[in-house]
């Protein structure tokens, strides 16, 4: 069967015929009923919960109650799919505001008009505090824990056209809001509360049957939307270096890249090329210009059933945490490399080990932080063991660290969890 390689990051699918039921990207297990329910029950202990430097940690035994739903309804030529998760992680060092509350809802719809043309509509929702879920998946934009409701969504909309045989064509918008509960000169909502447009055109040469040849432009915008100032110790005036205003960019990338199918176990997929920003609002003495490279890749090794390996990297440029560092212009944004991979190995029918790492280098861009860096690693281990259909045990670790140039931002944190998970 004629393969059909899909836009930046994702494996690639056979072309698709029309049956009963359209159910793209769903397991065997999601496409055997039209709901699941399932809820995890963990107890955990967690050395530096606050994200602070060592002089300020502070550790925490806690519990973590984890209720979720999904839905899935595929029809002939459409498949809708919600799902909504929600977490309770209580811990007993706080005597006040004890629990932290987070939500995670997800809405899909896959249509294909016919085996040449298929649409795409998705939406993230989240309410969260800790990074990893605010940024889940390319550079993390601060990796300090940030307490009280924070929001993000995700909204994002493709087309997936075959011209001919072997043209082929992928148009994409996706729009990120990000909104912080902390409010303040210099708090996170003055330095990250934003709203990101990023608009993508990809044309696909499918060069052999298992090897497409790509060529893509991606528009972006980012415009923060905060009323506060960016500084700690200076008030808000409008059009200033105090103005998040000021950080605001536009970017146009160019890129070439390829995706190929090595055998039916191994994949990949790689995009290299430049970005050029501009910041239309920068005041005397920033930045309003600056070059940089592009870079996306993936490959994954499926070696055994329920076994597979998973590589990645990404060079790209986001925004920061980081403003005034006791000068007189603010810092705009950063430059990240980002290397993550992933392992879930089946070590009998009913024992899953996964390990996971994350290696993030981010450079500084303009003010007194410029060319200073920040090295996040992160990793996590988890053991799971099938009692039977519906219920299960599962127990982890999770290291975090942050070595930076700027002082007192530095941490370490440990998380261990042990708990049970029931699944119908």
């Amino acid at each position: 069967m004629k393969k059909i390689i899909a836009s930046a990051g994702v494996a690639a699918l056979g072309a698709v015929s029309l049956q009963a039921a359209y159910a793209p990207g769903l397991s065997p297990v999601e496409k055997s009923k039209p709901w699941t329910i399932s809820a995890s029950l963990r107890g955990f202990y967690d050395d530096n919960y606050l994200t602070q430097s060592k002089a300020n940690e502070r550790d925490s035994f806690g519990i973590e109650l984890s209720p979720s739903l999904a839905l899935n309804l595929a029809l002939d030529q459409t498949l809708i799919g919600f799902s909504y998760q929600y977490s309770l992680r209580w811990y007993e060092d706080r005597s006040q505001n004890s629990a932290d509350h987070s939500h995670q809802a997800r809405f899909k719809l896959n249509h294909a008009f016919n085996e040449r043309f298929k649409i795409e509509v998705k939406d993230d929702f989240v309410v969260a505090q800790e990074p990893q879920v605010i940024d889940p998946s390319g550079a993390v934009t601060t990796p300090l824990r940030n307490d009280g409701n924070n929001l993000r969504n995700i909204a994002r909309v493709g087309l997936n056209a075959e011209i001919t045989p072997v043209i082929g064509l992928d148009v994409s918008y996706q729009n990120s809001i990000y909104d912080y509960d902390d409010t303040g000169p210099g708090s996170r909502s003055a330095l990250l509360d934003r709203m990101e447009h990023l608009g993508n055109i990809n044309g696909r040469w499918q060069a052999a049957q298992n090897t497409a040849a790509l060529f893509g432009y991606m528009y972006g915008a980012v415009g923060y939307t905060s009323n506060d100032s960016v500084a700690e110790n200076a008030p808000y005036v409008p059009g200033t270096n105090t103005d998040p205003a000021t950080r605001d960019s536009t970017s146009h990338t160019l890129y070439v890249g390829a995706d190929q199918i090595f055998t039916s176990k191994l994949d990949a997929s790689l995009r290299l090329g430049v970005e050029f920003t501009d910041y239309p609002d920068a005041v005397a003495g920033m930045e309003d210009n600056s070059t940089s490279p592009y870079v996306d890749g993936m490959a994954t090794w499926t070696y055994n059933p329920g076994s597979y390996l998973r590589l990645g990297l990404r060079v790209d440029r986001n925004a920061t945490d980081v403003a005034f560092v006791g000068g007189a212009q603010p810092t705009q944004d950063q430059l990240s490399t980002a290397a993550y991979a992933s392992i879930n190995h089946r070590i009998t029918p009913k024992l899953t080990g996964s390990a996971l790492g994350h290696f993030q280098h981010s450079t500084f861009n303009g003010g007194t932080a410029d060319g200073l860096s920040d090295n996040l690693f992160m990793a996590g281990l988890n053991l799971s063991y099938q009692i039977n259909a519906f219920l299960s045990t599962e127990a982890g670790y999770n290291y975090d660290r942050l070595d930076s140039d700027l002082a007192g931002r530095s941490f370490t944190r440990n998380r261990v969890y042990i708990g049970v998970r029931a699944t119908y």
